[in-house]
């Protein structure tokens, strides 16, 4: 009797000891490597929620059903390195994408300077490693967007000079010089212009970013680019068709290049169900409402409504899990290996998140998934961080080789002659 009583009693012990080994583990991890995040859309969400007061406001907690980011969060979420967005609409002009861009990056500069004990601004894989070990987050920064430069090297250069680390080559739209994943191609990929955008990135040692990118922009890319390429939020094609995510004949591609894919949590680039979902809904709103003359209920706002509500009842929206997350990681290594995959949230730069993933404070719950389907302390260190370093590295190098080389000056009329 006495030894069934010490048997149940040790039970629950016994039961948390896995999860407890788990969280163990991840901390162990994360002391020695910085869990290094591809893209963070929080300069924009406070840009658009908070205004003005984004240049002052206090973040040390903010309201989680506006903002998956804070400094509470970060450090829960044992953040040490993260690549902060700085994106603005490609529907702007290009001047005004420039004016946004830099009203962006003067934002996160601000910011680390508000909270030195916090942040510190890093360029250099060497950077993150210091950085992380003096106990802060290595803050980098990532233009989302090739029209952002407005066609113009100098633009480009200036803002290395500011501290980026990586040109996104497209976002939604095509443009001049790159084809865009969610829009008409005009080019078969990149232009001349755009192949030496890419060269011209090698030579300043800022990352070639293939997120947002068609297809052929991102096989392109891969052939001219001496430097290892990263995706910074992109998530496996072959788990979910969307033209956003990356084939395994570009994740093999990727692997030859040296680079890394950081997969992506945006629910509609993790789920082929929840894909077809959106454009199910999307289409049913269409009808509703197209102007002039047609749609079902045109002009009647609230028989709108109403309708789209019975639809939602009828259709109930497909749930997106952590685990659906984790199977893209997984997907990926067994495609290209475990030396090309990282973690690009896209956090504060989606509607909604997976279950289990819905704050900065969540990655510890992501690697333990892993270490449960059987990962290494090794691997984990790699998909955390050791991939995106080892990326920045080779890109590092390549930049060095390339020193003596003068600065590109050409103009997209100059090169692809209009």
């Amino acid at each position: 009797m006495r030894h069934a009583l010490a048997l149940l009693l040790a039970a629950p012990l016994m039961i948390s000891a896995g999860p407890a080994s788990y969280e163990t583990r991840v901390a162990n991890v994360l002391a020695k490597t910085p869990l290094i995040d591809g893209h963070n859309d929080w300069a924009e969400t406070l840009t658009d929620k908070a205004g003005d007061a984004r240049w002052t406001m206090d973040l040390t907690r903010l309201d989680p059903a506006k903002y998956n980011t804070d400094i509470t969060r970060l450090r829960a979420g044992h953040v040490g390195g993260q690549f902060w967005s700085v994106y603005v609409s490609a529907n702007l002009s290009g001047p005004e994408q420039v004016k946004q861009t830099l009203d962006q990056i003067g934002l996160m500069k601000s910011i680390f300077q508000r909270y030195p004990n916090v942040f510190a601004p890093a360029v250099t894989a060497a950077d993150v490693r210091r950085i992380h070990a003096s106990g802060r987050i290595a803050s980098m920064l990532g233009v989302e967007g090739g029209g952002q430069i407005d066609g113009s090297f100098s633009v480009l250069r200036a803002y290395r000079a500011l501290g980026a680390s990586y040109l996104t080559l497209t976002h939604v739209k095509t443009i001049e010089w790159a084809d865009s994943a969610t829009d008409n191609p005009q080019h078969d990929g990149l232009t001349k212009f755009g192949e030496a955008v890419v060269h011209e990135l090698n030579r300043l040692g800022m990352l070639v970013d293939l997120s947002h990118v068609s297809e052929d922009t991102m096989t392109d890319a891969l052939r001219v680019s001496k430097a290892p390429v990263i995706f910074s939020h992109s998530s496996a094609r072959a788990l979910d068709d969307h033209p956003r995510d990356v084939s395994d004949k570009v994740l093999k591609l990727l692997a030859q290049n040296g680079g890394v894919i950081m997969v992506n949590y945006a629910p509609s680039y993790v789920s082929e169900a929840r894909r077809q979902w959106e454009a199910a809904r999307n289409g049913e709103k269409a009808s509703y409402n197209a102007p002039p003359y047609g749609g079902l209920y045109i002009g009647q706002p609230e028989r709108a409504k109403a309708a789209l509500a019975e639809w939602d009842k009828a259709h109930p929206r497909p749930v997106v899990t952590l685990a659906m997350v984790a199977d893209h990681i997984d997907h990926v290594v067994k495609v290209a290996g475990i030396d090309h995959v990282g973690i690009g949230s896209d956090f504060d730069g989606v509607e909604s998140l997976p279950e289990g993933l819905d704050s900065v404070a969540t990655y510890p719950a992501l690697l333990a998934e892993l270490m449960r389907r059987g990962w290494s302390d090794e691997m984990i260190a790699k998909l955390a961080g050791g991939n995106l370093l080892r990326a920045m590295e080779g890109a590092e190098r390549v930049a060095a080789s390339m020193a003596k080389e003068p600065p590109a000056t050409a103009t997209i009329k100059m090169l692809d002659g209009k």
